[in-house]
């Protein structure tokens, strides 16, 4: 029963909640120990509120989910984890992430409250309206880097930060919407996902192509306009792994038809593993040892 419980609370998706550590990491406080302490405590308690919130879905679109070719294997659609248990676990991931957060700072505490009861709206009516639906996708992502600003003391971490997430979140959002068209509209999927009749192929290339050329544009207008960059512009150097990492996605929905689980494309795809990691070594050369 543990196991498919664990199961149940996704896991994989802890990956998103790592936008915790951006105030962390470019702010330069990444060796300072406090701040790290609390930036992970952080993680891990929004680990806990999003599993929280993904048993709650899981229970609320259990009959939907049960017509769904790949969701009816979930634990508490196919039967394996019970409703109550679902339930019970899920109160107990909600109280401990609002009692962790109090202790870490007020502020916390209301952005954990706010993402909570984003997240049961969307569960609930806004998953259902096009367009809506994945801009609160994207606001949960902003939710997630302004909660690692409010437990560290920053001084450097720029506002452009939350506006590429924002179009981050937005091509990522959308891409997904994609992958479900190419695989639930052809074998009637509208009855299971009432939202993606307000979508089309071509309305979401429309959007795809919108966000990601303008995730490009403000990336590249943070590396050379942000306040307390290094002054040699070495932060512009990144701008080629964000560029091929948005190309590569592309690819991958486009061409590969995939993009339906982005967590999923994360764990597996090397191309993408490699561009990430390199990024991130550019970052920390450029903001630690410049």
């Amino acid at each position: 029963m543990l196991k498919y419980i664990f199961k149940a609370m996704r896991p994989r998706q802890w990956t998103k909640n790592a936008f915790v550590l951006a105030a962390l990491v470019f702010d330069r406080q990444l060796f300072h120990i406090q701040s790290l302490e609390r930036t992970l405590l952080t993680f891990v308690i929004f680990c806990l509120v999003s599993s929280s919130v993904y048993l709650i879905n899981d229970v609320m679109d259990i009959d939907s989910d049960r017509l769904h070719p790949v969701k009816k294997n979930r634990p508490i659609a196919s039967g394996k984890v019970p409703v109550s248990v679902a339930v019970i676990t899920s109160v107990i991931l909600i109280l401990g992430s609002l009692v962790g957060a109090y202790f870490l700072s007020i502020g916390l505490l209301a952005i954990v409250a706010v993402y909570f009861v984003l997240n049961l709206a969307y569960s609930k009516w806004l998953k259902h309206m096009p367009i809506i639906d994945v801009l609160v996708i994207a606001a949960c992502f902003v939710l997630r880097v302004a909660a690692g600003v409010s437990v560290i003391q920053v001084e450097r971490f720029s506002p452009w930060l939350y506006v590429v997430t924002t179009l981050f979140a937005l091509y990522i959002g959308f891409g997904k919407r994609r992958a479900e068209l190419m695989v639930l509209v052809p074998e009637n999927g509208q009855s299971h996902r009432k939202v993606l009749s307000g979508y089309s192929i071509e309305f979401v290339d429309q959007l795809i192509t919108i966000v990601s050329s303008t995730t490009i544009i403000a990336y590249s207008l943070y590396t050379f306009s942000a306040p307390n960059l290094p002054t040699n512009h070495a932060m512009m150097l990144t701008i080629p792994f964000v560029l091929y990492g948005i190309f590569r996605y592309l690819s991958i929905m486009q061409i590969n038809k995939m993009g339906g689980e982005p967590e999923e494309l994360l764990l597996k795809d090397r191309p993408l593993q490699i561009t990430i990691v390199l990024w991130a070594i550019s970052i920390m050369i450029i903001f630690y040892l410049f």
